[in-house]
C-alpha cells in the first residue's frame, strides 16, 4: 500500500471555500472511493448570539491539530485529509471549521471525519468567548458533556 499523504493542516482567520478544497483533494486522483466532508457554522443560539471570538496560540494550534490528524491516519487508510478551523471575529451563520477525509471506503472516512470532528470540539486549543446580540458580556464557551461522552468512543 501507498503512504499516505501529509494531511493540510490550516488555522487561518478567512472563510474557506469548501467546494475548492474538495476540488484541491480529489484533483487528478482516481483512489478515492470516498470523500466525507464536516463544516460546522457558527449558530445564533436562538438569536441570542451576534458572534463568536475564537483565540488560539499560533503554532500550538496547528502543531496539535497536525498530531491528532496523524493518529487518525494510523487508525484509518485515509487518501487523503484537509482539516481548517479559524480564528478571529465569526460571525453567526459563518463557517468555523472544515474536516475532508478521503479514504478508499466510507466507513474509513466516516470514521475518520468524526474521530477528528470529537477531538475539535473537546480538546483542540482554541478558546471560544461569546458575543451576545443584546451587547452583554458573553460567557466562555465550555466544552458540553455530551461532547466528552461522544469522545470517549475513540479512547
Amino acid at each position: 500500500m501507498a503512504p499516505q499523504p501529509a494531511p493540510k493542516v490550516r488555522v487561518q482567520a478567512e472563510d474557506f471555500d469548501p467546494g475548492r478544497e474538495q476540488a484541491l483533494l480529489t484533483q487528478g486522483r482516481r483512489d478515492i472511493g470516498a470523500l466525507v466532508s464536516f463544516i460546522g457554522l457558527c449558530r445564533d443560539e436562538n438569536g441570542s448570539l451576534e458572534s463568536l471570538e475564537l483565540e488560539h496560540y499560533p503554532g500550538m494550534a496547528e502543531a496539535e491539530i497536525a498530531r491528532v490528524a496523524d493518529q487518525a491516519r494510523e487508525r484509518w487508510p485515509l487518501q487523503g485529509l484537509t482539516i481548517i478551523h479559524r480564528f478571529g471575529r465569526i460571525l453567526a451563520g459563518e463557517r468555523i471549521v472544515l474536516v475532508i477525509a478521503a479514504a478508499r471506503r466510507r466507513a474509513d472516512a466516516f470514521a475518520a471525519a468524526a474521530f477528528l470532528m470529537d477531538y475539535l470540539k473537546t480538546r483542540a486549543p482554541f478558546w471560544k468567548k461569546e458575543r451576545r446580540a443584546d451587547g452583554a458580556d458573553g460567557d466562555w464557551v465550555e466544552a458540553k458533556s455530551e461532547d466528552d461522552k461522544a469522545a470517549e468512543r475513540w479512547r
